[in-house]
């Protein structure tokens, strides 16, 4: 009995030893999985990055020059596909506001820095890769501006209509042989013009804003109630001979000149404002890896030296010269405007010169 009671113990304890024992781990899986407490968290799933786009959506003031030269060569490079869609700053910077929720475009190329400071909530940080390369008073201090090109003021005149007459600066245009022969924008509705008030009041005032409304009543009453109504039509009007003089910029004057108009840049002697044109990433844009890759490459020495060779601009690096033909940045009396300033008084500044403009 004794014995059998002893069999019945062992064949037990034998069970119950398999039983606790468990069958041996697989051998592809060979360490078993540790426990996880009850009590700690749950780890959310990593996020798949975004897969990489091959699209781009440009929102652009720049001419189609520029464009076409430009655009081309980075799909090229990149093997990206660019939409352009081309308007006035004012239109687009609207645009891009409206958009905001959900943005159809991913960069805003043009537009001065006075246009885009007030709307930069609607652009991403970013610095290009060229950043240290630019000149002094073209770096992104604001970090989601980046200068592209830098566009100097100036007059144009038409040889062949000028005559006896001399222009040197702001201060002949005045002369009454010029009444209704003046080619000028409306400021509210034209970015050269706009920036030709704010060299005015700085050139004409000698740095008092307020003194330079003297020559704005006078240039007013010489316009003989001629006002155009974009930017290109000024230049347009003096090359055509419908205008003696106009006031521009110096791309589209150096167009001119290049294509054998018989036209001529005068720097106005009284000073000159430079304004810089910008590029900035739609904040939220869907592409924003290639938005960066074109800023990068809006700015890279290449393009920057295309800007200024063929495109009538002049760069914002300080490794690339001005284009053969154009008067050295140094020999033009260059003043400052005061960019805060200007920034406050925008909208003040348009409405009296147009209550100026109305009463003449």
């Amino acid at each position: 009995m004794k014995k059998l009671i002893a069999s019945f113990l062992a064949a037990s304890l034998m069970l119950t030893l398999a039983a606790c024992g468990g069958a041996e781990p697989k051998k592809s899986d060979p360490t078993p999985k540790a426990e996880v407490s009850s009590s700690a968290p749950e780890k959310a799933p990593e996020k798949a990055p975004e897969p990489a786009t091959k699209s781009l959506v440009v929102y652009t003031a720049s001419p189609e020059d520029m464009i076409n030269s430009i655009v081309s060569e980075f799909e090229a490079r990149e093997g990206v596909k660019v939409e352009v869609v081309t308007a006035g700053t004012g239109e687009l910077l609207k645009r891009i506001e409206t958009e905001q929720a959900n943005p159809l475009g991913d960069v805003l190329w043009g537009g001065g820095v006075a246009s885009i400071v007030p709307k930069k909530d609607l652009f991403e940080s970013y610095l290009s890769v060229n950043e240290s390369a630019m000149l002094d008073d073209c770096k992104n201090t604001e970090g989601m501006i980046t200068r592209f090109s830098v566009l100097p003021n100036c007059l144009m005149v038409n040889k062949e209509l000028l005559g006896d007459i001399k222009i040197e600066g702001y201060a002949d245009v005045l002369n009454p042989q010029l009444k209704g022969k003046i080619a000028f924008a409306d400021p509210a509705k034209a970015s050269s013009s706009f920036q030709h008030l704010v060299n005015i009041l700085y050139a004409m005032g000698k740095g008092d804003t307020d003194e330079g409304w003297n020559y704005i009543k006078n240039i007013c009453a010489n316009l003989d109630g001629k006002l155009l109504s974009s930017s290109s039509a000024v230049p347009k009007g003096v090359a055509d001979g419908e205008y003696v003089v106009g006031f521009t910029h110096e791309e589209y004057a150096s167009k001119y000149v290049k294509e054998g108009a018989p036209v001529a840049i005068v720097y106005m002697k009284e000073g000159v404002t430079k304004t810089p044109d910008t590029v900035q990433i739609i904040k939220g844009a869907k592409n924003m890896e290639n938005a960066k890759k074109f800023i990068d490459f809006l700015t890279s020495k290449e393009v920057q030296t295309l800007v200024a060779s063929k495109l009538n601009r002049r760069s914002v690096r300080n490794d690339v010269p001005a284009a053969e033909g154009l008067v050295p940045i140094t020999e033009i009396n260059n003043i400052m405007a005061d960019q805060d300033t200007v920034l406050s008084s925008t909208q003040v500044w348009l409405d009296k010169f147009k209550d100026i403009y109305t009463d003449n």
